[in-house]
């Protein structure tokens, strides 16, 4: 296996698109001259496991096939590695290889890319999120996206767990069914060193500009600059928040006077039950991180994404 290119698909990513994607991306990876070899598994435990075996074995990139759930399974197995990162994007959102410019839905393009960036030894080095326990300082998650903290987060999970509609209609179908019980939240933000006590609808500290399928919640997000954009829309009303969600989708929700952004390193969310309803779990590139007090901090470069030359 030492100097094969290792690659993991989702096979339910797109619908189960991203099984058949996955098939063709072997083949035509192998058909450019790379010894390819196949990390997949039935769940995302046991994908991660078999990465991190062909990562032992000597693997020479990393290539993930599916949407942002596989990229963050990828980026959680290469962190603060020199080991090279490919993205073969083939699920529903794929707002974070959207938001490196890297195809979409195009095995071909992304193949192309990756052979090219391969021979050239050409990466982008992006941030990370490092997304630790608050409490007990234990490590976590790792995010190249955003975590979510809030409304949205709920509504994440809320999607996650169902089966029907598909693509961005099921998205639309949780908001509405998380809306009916939705009050603001209570928390307590620290943001390099800086507290603030508030009553909230949403936090979400983001390391590029896209989440939740497309959504524009941070316009100004760059995954390389250093830092993070701190999104926090204020103590909205149902109807209020209603009105303003489709307008995420272009990232016009910016001039809301609700919603404000401030940029940090190290960003610490606390709950604080007196100003509102307890937090939901964290969401981190749409998958499930876990319940606050957590700490999240920019790592410089902390993954080289394979990009052209």
């Amino acid at each position: 296996m030492t100097g094969a290119l290792g690659v993991v698909v989702n096979p339910t990513a797109g619908a189960g698109r991203a099984k058949q994607s996955g098939a063709r991306a072997i083949a035509a990876l192998a058909a450019q001259g790379h010894d390819v070899v196949d990390l997949s598994a039935s769940g995302l435990n046991a994908a991660m496991a078999s990465v991190r075996q062909g990562i032992v074995s000597g693997i020479s990139a990393l290539i993930v096939v599916g949407g942002d759930g596989m990229v963050n399974l990828g980026v959680n197995a290469v962190a603060s590695t020199s080991l090279p990162l490919g993205i073969i994007a083939e699920g529903t959102g794929n707002d974070i290889a959207r938001g490196l410019g890297l195809p979409i839905r195009d095995v071909r393009a992304s193949v192309r890319l990756i052979d090219e960036a391969l021979s050239l030894g050409s990466t982008r080095a992006i941030d990370a999120l490092r997304i630790t326990d608050a409490v007990h300082s234990r490590m976590v998650f790792w995010c190249a996206g955003a975590l979510s903290v809030g409304f949205d987060a709920a509504v994440n999970a809320r999607t996650n767990a169902m089966t029907w509609p598909s693509g961005r209609l099921r998205y639309v179908r949780a908001l509405f069914g998380e809306l009916a019980r939705f009050r603001p939240y209570g928390y307590r933000v620290i943001i390099d060193g800086v507290a603030s006590e508030l009553a909230a609808t949403l936090i979400c500290v983001a390391n590029s500009k896209d989440f939740g399928g497309g959504m524009r919640i941070a316009p100004e997000a760059e995954p390389d600059d250093g830092v993070a954009d701190v999104v926090i829309g204020g103590p909205l009303s149902r109807s209020a928040l209603l009105r303003l969600f489709p307008k995420v989708y272009r990232g016009a929700h910016m001039s809301h006077p609700q919603v404000s952004m401030t940029r940090g390193r190290v960003v610490v969310i606390e709950p604080e039950p007196g100003l509102g309803q307890l937090p939901p779990p964290a969401m981190a590139d749409g998958e499930a991180v876990g319940p606050l007090p957590l700490r999240c901090e920019v790592v410089d470069s902390a993954v080289r994404v394979l990009v052209p030359g």
